[in-house]
């Protein structure tokens, strides 16, 4: 199973007093090595530009997704910004499009249905992994599914082939349960994003993580 480990979620609604891009290089100073950036109220041409930023910080480094907006992934790697991928959900595109679109590439996609679930394991051929929740109800995602909690998502789990990561208001103390709920990782936005020192925070869920077996 691949190991996706601490997942940032950058929402950009959530890092205050921080900045996006300070949160994003604390984490990946810490070690995190897949970011999601998420931007829900900002224009394409904003996003676009925050996300040739947030490349800079996270070439080499670790992967940069880019939340929905597969327009913006493909300006932003038109424009020669290291982008790695896109997360979408249910309500885009299929991912079969997705693929034929953005070529070689990361595809997540949000599941929370055992007919989603179903549906993705499917389609696996063109996707990478899944995000699987919200495991708990989450102020960052007001449409979010109904919460399947830690035993819901280990169930959720063993339903596919695809390596699932959990997200819904986790925190350092879910590592455990999630690990053994084979988790191939967790997506974490207020966890880090809303921390007073974002990077002293990805390094203790990156410790918890790496040492939890």
């Amino acid at each position: 199973m691949r190991d996706l480990g601490i997942y940032l979620v950058a929402n950009t609604q959530s890092c205050q007093p921080h900045s996006t891009l300070e949160v994003i290089q604390a984490a990946v100073a810490a070690g995190v090595q897949w970011v999601q950036l998420r931007a829900k109220e900002e224009s394409a041409r904003e996003f676009f530009e925050l996300t040739c930023a947030a490349a800079q910080l996270t070439a080499g480094k670790a992967e940069l997704l880019v939340n929905d907006r597969i327009d913006v992934f493909m300006a932003a790697r038109a424009a020669g910004a290291a982008v790695t991928g896109i997360h979408i959900g249910q309500k885009d595109i299929p991912v079969s499009y997705a693929r034929q679109i953005i070529g070689e590439g990361i595809i997540g996609l949000s599941a929370s249905t055992d007919e989603q679930l179903a549906h993705a394991t499917d389609q696996a051929q063109y996707l990478d992994y899944l995000g699987v929740g919200a495991i708990r109800a989450t102020p960052t995602k007001k449409d979010h599914p109904t919460p399947l909690g830690l035993a819901g998502f280990a169930r959720a789990a063993a339903l596919t082939t695809l390596p699932c990561v959990a997200i819904g208001s986790l925190t350092v103390a879910d590592v455990p349960a999630l690990k053994t709920g084979a988790a191939a990782g967790m997506a974490v936005v207020r966890a880090i994003c809303a921390a007073e020192d974002p990077q002293s925070a990805s390094a203790e869920l990156l410790s918890m993580w790496e040492a939890t077996n």
